[in-house]
C-alpha cells in the first residue's frame, strides 16, 4: 500500500518575513512631544517564519526546518542566514536580494505590562513572491505562511486566485503538503479583502482574537475588555465556513480555541504566570503557533497541541526578544508544573 503524501513528508517550511527586531525595554510609552527612557535594549528575530523555525529548533525537534523567503545584501540579512545555519535551518529558499535591505522592526515594549508598540521597515519581504519554490522537490510536511498582511508581493491581486498568497498555498497543496497561515495584527480593513482569499487553500489557520475578529466580523472583546468565548466559537466557525479544510485555532492571552472541520470544540487555558516573569510580549504568538505545529507535524491529540502552544508562549515571555526565552520542550513543559494554569475557559466570557 503507498504511503499517504503527508505520510511521506517530513519536516516543516516556515515562509515570508523575515526581520530583525530591534527591541527597546521603555518606562512608559510617551505622549507626542514627551519623554520616555530606553532602560535596555537587545535585538532578536522577528517575522512568522523566522521566529516559528528558531523557536522549533530551539525546543529541540528532530525533524528538518526549512526557511523561506528574501533578505538584503547587508549584515542584518548575512546575520539571518548564519543564524539559520547555527540552528540547522536549510536556507536553500531563503535568497539575498540587492533590490531592497533587510526588514526590521524598532519594537518599543513597556516595562511591567510589556505592551508593545512597532515601527516596521518592510525592506526585502515586500518584493517576495516565493515563485521559486518548488514544493515537489521539498519534502515538508507542512508549510507556514505568514504575515498575511505584511507582505506586498503576496497580498498583490490574482486573477484566478484572488491573491498571489492564495496562488502559493495553492501550489502546496497540489504538491501534497498541509498549509498553515498566520496574520499580522494591523487596525484597517483589508482583512476581508486579502486574508478571506487564502482561507481556501489554508489546512491550518492559527490567528490571534484580533485578527479572527477583523477578519470574520466578530466582536471577541467586550466593552470590558473581558474575552467573549461565544465570539470566539463563532469566529473559528466563519472562518472554516471560509474555507479552512482542516482546523481553525484561535489564540489570546487567556489561552487558546481549537475548532475542526467535523466542529470539535477545544479550550486550553494559559498558565498564571507572576508579573515579574514577562519582559516581553514580542513573539508570544508566534511561539504558540510553534508548539501548536510540532504537535500537528507529530500527530498529537489536538488538547496536547494547545497546551504545547501555551507553555512555549509562556517560555517566550520571559525574554524581551520574541525567541531568546525558548528553550527545550521539556522546559517550557515544566512551567506548567511550577505556575499552573489559570481557570479553566467556559462558554460565557472570561
Amino acid at each position: 500500500m503507498k504511503k499517504k503524501p503527508e505520510l511521506s513528508r517530513s519536516g516543516i517550511m516556515a515562509g515570508g518575513n523575515w526581520i530583525i527586531d530591534q527591541v527597546k525595554r521603555i518606562d512608559v510609552y510617551p505622549q507626542p512631544e514627551q519623554l520616555a527612557n530606553i532602560q535596555d535594549q537587545s535585538q532578536g528575530t522577528g517575522g512568522a517564519p523566522y521566529n516559528v523555525l528558531i523557536d522549533l529548533a530551539r525546543l529541540g525537534v528532530r525533524f528538518p526546518l526549512y526557511g523561506a523567503g528574501l533578505v538584503g545584501k547587508d549584515p542584518l540579512g548575512k546575520q539571518i542566514l548564519d543564524h539559520c545555519k547555527k540552528h540547522c535551518i536549510d536556507s536553500r529558499y531563503l535568497r539575498s536580494t540587492s533590490v531592497a535591505a533587510t526588514s526590521y522592526t524598532d519594537v518599543m515594549s513597556e516595562m511591567g505590562r510589556g505592551q508593545r508598540t512597532f515601527f516596521h521597515y518592510r525592506g526585502a519581504n515586500a518584493f517576495w513572491t516565493g515563485e521559486d519554490l518548488d514544493f515537489k522537490k521539498c519534502k515538508a510536511r507542512i508549510f507556514h505562511l505568514g504575515y498575511l498582511l505584511l507582505l506586498d508581493a503576496m497580498d498583490a491581486r490574482d486573477q484566478q486566485f484572488g491573491t498571489k498568497a492564495a496562488r502559493l498555498l495553492a501550489n502546496a497543496q497540489g504538491a501534497g503538503i498541509k498549509t498553515s497561515v498566520d496574520v499580522v495584527s494591523e487596525d484597517s480593513d483589508r482583512f476581508a479583502k486579502i486574508v478571506t482569499p487564502a482561507l481556501r487553500f489554508v489546512d491550518y489557520c492559527i490567528l490571534n482574537e484580533i485578527e479572527a475578529g477583523k477578519t470574520t466580523g466578530f466582536k471577541i472583546r467586550q466593552a470590558d475588555g473581558s474575552l467573549d468565548s461565544v465570539a470566539v466559537k463563532h469566529a473559528a466557525g466563519a472562518l472554516l465556513q471560509h474555507g479552512v479544510k482542516e482546523l481553525v485555532v484561535i489564540h489570546f492571552p487567556e489561552g487558546g480555541f481549537a475548532r475542526t472541520r467535523k466542529g470539535e470544540d477545544y479550550w486550553q487555558s494559559s498558565l498564571n504566570l507572576p508579573r515579574k516573569f514577562i519582559a516581553g510580549t514580542a513573539g508570544a504568538g508566534d511561539a504558540f503557533c510553534a508548539g501548536v505545529l510540532l504537535g500537528l507535524h507529530e500527530g498529537w491529540e489536538l488538547q496536547r497541541c494547545l497546551f504545547t502552544g501555551v507553555c512555549v508562549a509562556a517560555s517566550s515571555l520571559s525574554s524581551p526578544t520574541c525567541t531568546g526565552g525558548v528553550g527545550s520542550i521539556a522546559t517550557a513543559l515544566a512551567l506548567a508544573k511550577k505556575h499552573k494554569l489559570r481557570r479553566p475557559l467556559d462558554s460565557g466570557s472570561y
